[in-house]
């Protein structure tokens, strides 16, 4: 499970509970509304049968693996209200729905497949959920600072079923509603001033359906079961909560941390000249799409400067063109696989170990992936786990998080930065940071995908990246800035550009990077510059170059890169937690990568079919974000793109977009 239970509490959370729970304090009030978010493990059955007397069975669980981040998990999100009896019996309601993990290469998440002969021939039948939700009462009893309940009511999925001819590759994919009844039990207790954590089983039973497979003239009847463990965190609403009614033997909120997120950004742009596309084009017609996120960020101390993260996430949507058509992408919010459907990934999953090494104290406020504390000037800090290399590297204060500053992937990071990383932007491994005075000295050995710009993380590590940073903090005219250089160097079967030119003059065919691929090495340098000017005015600059005869082997293609911006907060205008940004990028390739894209080679995210006439791409980017309230914030955003994809014969794109992201 992704939420620590008492039960699970290293020894010295423990000793600090046993102690506080000697204090006298009164017993937990149970009532008023609340909200949260759930993380468990599914596994169920599905019977079915077809004409003439043919019937199998699914085995709905799925196991978790690590390195594509699947299997039969999911997250949900739950708000409800409770009433406590002055007996100390609780009565309630909660609504929730869940979302499951993203889609194994064979389109199951929370799901089962089956093979079978019919008078059609060899086929295959698979269902997968798609979403389910729940409407439940709740009863139960609270004695001391512990609920336990019991819950049922009225549930629902939203399933996907798949029926292929093995012989033909015909496929019908009809979707279904199914509407049951669940039952469960659980146990509840307070863990921090407003939240509270749970542990559920539920069962659920959603009957039979029947669906008519068209293409096959076939129908399927099948019944569906489920069985999920699940933990959660709700956060109960008001400020009496905090006050008056937490026990003292909850958490100390100095052992464990809870944060979240969401946001939700839109971006289109008109139609724009095109005379011609490619498979990985920019469409020249007008388009507008949608993305979504919504982000848990949970911690808990395990020993002294030892601390464990965990990020659920919940990720919708797609970014225009479907992610494709320009170098320097215009969303830091869209990745690389999109979805129609809501569904979950464990982003990060890390330990972070600080020790310090003396010098001057530091006061650390709690943010995200951040506990409040303390820590020295000089120290060293070690993490390993799942987590972004850029968490890590290529910081930047002014330009680093599309959730609150630019958006576009080239100014959010360096463009040639090609750091290891699944099509969310993590991946699994060990970074370390030595801080000593006015330096930083920083490395790291991250796993690349097992096959360039590929769903898998490779299991053997046998595809890698290492990363090293060295950083220098300094004031200029009394204010704070630095400059950071970073290098990197990837190991893994890439292609050469050369040899796929080469390749096609032969074969007549378009160039194919995939048809070169050999074990060797790319790397790439890069410097990254902040600069407070005045007290709400910042600058940033950010300039790198990458080995240009390989290819990129995940992020995007871009060789060469120069980017530059301003930031400034509202303070002069009476709005100080408003910030307006404008930084222009110009990025590039080199000629062997041009000669590729013009053979008809397909990069990460651009190739148009040719590339007679190339040149720079130019972008300019310009945003407004305004505050809402201190943690909601409505952000305008102008995008223009000059030669999109490096291709001269196409555009200029001028994209338009807006996000609303609110954080606690």
């Amino acid at each position: 499970m992704l939420f620590v239970t008492a039960a699970q509490m290293p020894t010295a959370v423990a000793a600090d509970l046993s102690v506080k729970a000697g204090s006298s304090s009164p017993a937990y009030d149970w009532s008023g509304f609340y909200a949260g978010m759930n993380m468990g493990y599914i596994s169920g059955g599905s019977n079915w049968t077809a004409a003439p007397s043919l019937s199998g069975a699914l085995d709905m669980f799925q196991p978790f693996d690590l390195f594509k981040g699947t299997g039969s998990f999911s997250t949900g999100l739950q708000a409800g209200y409770n009433y406590m009896l002055p007996n100390r019996f609780v009565v309630g309601a909660e609504v929730d729905a869940s979302f499951p993990s993203i889609e194994n290469p064979n389109g199951i998440s929370i799901g089962g497949t089956s093979t079978l002969s019919s008078p059609f021939g060899a086929e295959s039948y698979s269902e997968t959920v798609l979403s389910s939700g729940t409407v439940r009462g709740r009863i139960g009893y609270a004695p001391a600072n512990w609920l336990f309940y019991a819950t049922g009511g009225f549930a629902w999925t939203y399933d996907r079923l798949t029926l292929t001819q093995l012989a033909t590759g015909t496929t019908d994919m009809p979707f279904l509603w199914r509407l049951g009844w669940t039952a469960g039990v659980g146990v509840e207790t307070p863990v921090a001033p407003h939240w509270t954590a749970r542990l559920e089983y539920l069962f659920t039973d959603y009957g039979n359906s029947s669906v008519l497979f068209a293409n096959a003239g076939q129908r399927f009847n099948s019944d569906l079961s489920l069985q999920a463990l699940r933990a959660g965190l709700n956060y109960r609403f008001g400020d009496d909560v905090a006050s008056s009614t937490v026990p003292s033997s909850t958490l100390d909120p100095d052992i464990v941390n809870f944060h979240g997120q969401t946001t939700f950004t839109w971006q289109g742009y008109p139609a724009f000249r095109s005379p011609y596309e490619g498979t990985n084009s920019l469409p020249g017609g007008s388009s507008g799409r949608e993305t979504w996120d919504a982000t848990l960020f949970a911690g808990i101390r395990l020993w002294p400067g030892a601390e464990l993260w965990l990020n659920p996430e919940i990720d919708q949507g797609f970014g225009i063109g479907n992610t494709l058509g320009i170098a320097g992408y215009t969303s830091g919010e869209a990745y690389k696989i999109g979805f129609t459907y809501p569904y979950t990934r464990l982003q990060r999953a890390f330990i972070r170990q600080t020790i310090d090494l003396g010098g001057d104290s530091q006061k650390v406020d709690a943010g995200i992936n951040q506990f409040a504390g303390s820590q020295t000037a000089n120290r060293l800090v070690l993490t390993v786990g799942k987590f972004s290399v850029t968490d890590v590297f290529d910081n930047n204060k002014y330009a680093h998080d599309p959730r609150n500053d630019f958006l576009n992937w080239s100014v959010v990071d360096t463009g040639t930065f090609d750091y290891a990383a699944d099509p969310w932007g993590y991946t699994l491994g060990a970074a370390a940071e030595w801080y000593h005075g006015d330096w930083t000295l920083r490395g790291g050995l991250f796993d690349l995908s097992i096959l360039p710009n590929n769903l898998e993380l490779d299991p053997t590590f046998g595809q890698f990246q290492w990363v090293g940073e060295i950083e220098r903090r300094f004031e200029l005219w009394g204010h704070p800035g630095k400059i950071a250089v970073t290098g990197f160097l990837s190991r893994g079967r890439m292609g050469s550009y050369q040899d796929a030119i080469t390749l096609a003059q032969i074969t007549g065919e378009p160039a194919d990077i995939a048809a070169v691929r050999q074990y060797r090495s790319r790397g790439g340098l890069s410097m990254n510059i902040e600069q407070e000017i005045t007290s709400d005015l910042g600058a940033f600059v950010r300039a790198g170059i990458a080995n240009g005869d390989i290819e990129p082997y995940e992020f995007t293609d871009i060789d060469r890169t120069v980017a530059a911006g301003l930031s400034l907060k509202g303070a002069r205008w009476g709005r100080p937690d408003d910030t307006v940004g404008v930084a222009g990028v110009i990025n590039g390739i080199s000629d062997e990568h041009e000669a590729f894209f013009n053979a008809g080679g397909l990069g990460i995210l651009i190739g148009d079919g040719q590339l007679p006439r190339p040149g720079m791409e130019q972008i300019v980017e310009a945003y407004y974000s305004y505050a809402v309230a201190s943690s909601t914030k409505v952000t305008f955003d102008y995008q223009f793109i000059a030669n999109p994809a490096y291709n001269t014969d196409r555009g200029p794109v001028s994209v338009f977009g807006a996000r609303l992201h609110s954080a606690f």
